[in-house]
């Protein structure tokens, strides 16, 4: 996992305007590894689908990962006979490799891709990508595991993705659905931010690029969707599965042991209603009045057993006063961490000082409310103690976060961060401060396609990746260059 580097931050959501413009506002990509049987169906399919159903200019991308049959001269006739269908070829087989190769050349604002298989219905098509295109979303996934989904497909395949969608939420704390089903589309300015950070160039790239997604706070729209099982289906099961189960520990272990930094991935945009400024709402009151009351729990319960120890062989003002001591340090320490977000160890010393006074205060509140029983009743039981104790720890929590918020912790300002853009190149990936000065361009509308009659094959045909610099796709061979060093990496076995 590549974590040399913070992605940057991420323009603000905002809708496309549709407008005419030369640009296709959706690229769908169909990645491809000797699919010479499926592959002319599946593009004519979906191209007629566009053709009816999709409002703007659309592109269908052929992505030929190293087919060794006549896969190539299927992709370079369908190129030849249907203006909206180019045709990608990489020498290394992939189908992360394809997507990340594909999806980074693409100048169209919303990407996506589906299997060749067409095991999902083309209906949910453009319920995936409008809510790329309204700037709702981020990222959009197809779900074979939702509700209204209606999936035919036998019991073994069933299994394994349950198994597996439950191997995420597990290990990675993974709230989508449908981690595998091959139908997915994102916007793409977050694609430039967010594919330079994924790794894996095989099945597990779809997995890890939604979790980085959703460690970012990103939002990912799901689908239900209706789902058919391919029974010539060309992939190897327990190979996919166990480069997966790799994927899911590598992944795991950085997000574990800090490797990737959680705190470079939030909040990647300028537009979050969290983060405005609003009168008289103080910034971060929900989020710090949920953590104070876990650790004030916590912290009573430790209060309550330290208490019960200490009054085994002394009185309670003593007991009461040494478990306020102990829990109180131990308070004051897991607030400064996890409900304010102090790191580092700098005024610790000053916090604990603070929370001394802070504990003082509670003190004073206790021991009179322990000195008020014993005058009221002589002998009190227990059980009143520690019901007494309890009323007065609650109030005296109330009165430790107001004076924690205010005076020890206070919110003094943040700074404004600088726009950072990710700028990736095959060699290493960096990153400038630069914030984007053009916007989308305007959606273009599509126009009435006429009918074309199919030709033959070509007779000579060589196709090659590619380079879309010139945005010219159609009229000149185009050369893709690797986005990853160890994509040229040729004892990779996918």
């Amino acid at each position: 996992m590549r974590t040399d580097s913070s992605p940057g931050t991420l323009p603000a959501r905002e809708h496309l305007p549709a407008a005419d413009a030369g640009t296709p506002v959706l690229d769908v990509v169909v990645p491809v590894h000797n699919e010479e049987k499926d592959l002319q169906p599946c593009v004519r399919g979906l191209h007629e689908h566009l053709t009816r159903t999709f409002p703007y200019a659309f592109r269908i991308t052929i992505a030929d990962n190293a087919s060794t049959d006549s896969t190539p001269l299927v992709a370079a006739r369908l190129e030849a006979e249907i203006p909206e269908v180019t045709n990608f070829r990489l020498e290394q087989k992939g189908r992360g490799r394809a997507l990340r190769t594909v999806w980074s050349a693409s100048e169209a604002p919303v990407l996506a891709y589906m299997d060749v298989d067409l095991s999902t219905d083309l209906n949910a098509l453009l319920p995936l990508v409008a809510p790329l295109i309204s700037g709702h979303s981020d990222l959009a996934i197809g779900s074979r595991l939702a509700r209204t989904s209606r999936v035919v497909r036998g019991p073994k395949r069933e299994f394994i993705s349950r198994a597996y969608n439950l191997i995420l939420r597990g290990s990675l704390q993974a709230r989508f659905s449908d981690a595998q089903c091959g139908f997915k589309a994102i916007r793409r300015d977050v694609a430039q931010v967010l594919l330079p950070l994924v790794e894996d160039a095989g099945w597990f790239f779809d997995t890890e690029m939604l979790v980085l997604a959703e460690r970012a706070g990103l939002r990912i729209h799901e689908v239900p969707v209706d789902w058919v099982d391919d029974p010539d289906s060309t992939v190897h099961i327990v190979r996919t599965a166990t480069e997966d189960l790799k994927g899911v520990w590598r992944v795991g272990k950085a997000l574990t042991t800090g490797s990737l930094s959680l705190d470079r991935l939030t909040r990647p945009f300028g537009d979050d209603p969290r983060d405005r400024q609003l009168t008289d709402v103080p910034k971060g009151l929900a989020r710090q009045l949920v953590g104070f009351c876990v650790v004030g729990a916590l912290s009573t319960l430790f209060y309550l057993l330290l208490y019960s120890v200490f009054r085994q062989f002394s009185g309670s003002q003593i007991a009461n006063a040494l478990a306020l001591l102990v829990s109180a340090v131990a308070n004051t320490a897991a607030n400064r961490r996890l409900t304010f977000g102090v790191r580092g160890r700098g005024g610790a010393v000053r916090h604990q000082a603070q929370g001394l006074v802070v504990f003082g205060i509670g003190l004073a509140l206790t021991s009179g409310s322990l000195a008020a029983l014993n005058t009221a009743s002589a002998g009190p039981a227990h059980s009143t103690e520690l019901a007494v104790l309890i009323a007065a720890n609650l109030a005296a929590t109330v009165l430790r976060f107001l004076l924690f918020r205010a005076w020890v912790f206070p919110d003094r300002g943040e700074t404004t961060p600088s726009t950072v853009v990710a700028a990736h190149t095959p060699s290493s990936p960096t990153y400038s401060t630069t914030a984007p000065t053009a916007p989308y361009a305007p959606l273009p509308q599509r126009p009435v396609p006429h009918p074309q009659p199919y030709g033959p094959y070509p007779t000579t045909t060589q196709v090659r990746a590619g380079d879309a610099a010139d945005g010219s796709w159609r009229d000149a061979t185009m050369r893709l260059q690797p986005v990853r060093p160890h994509d040229t990496d040729p004892g990779d076995p996918r």
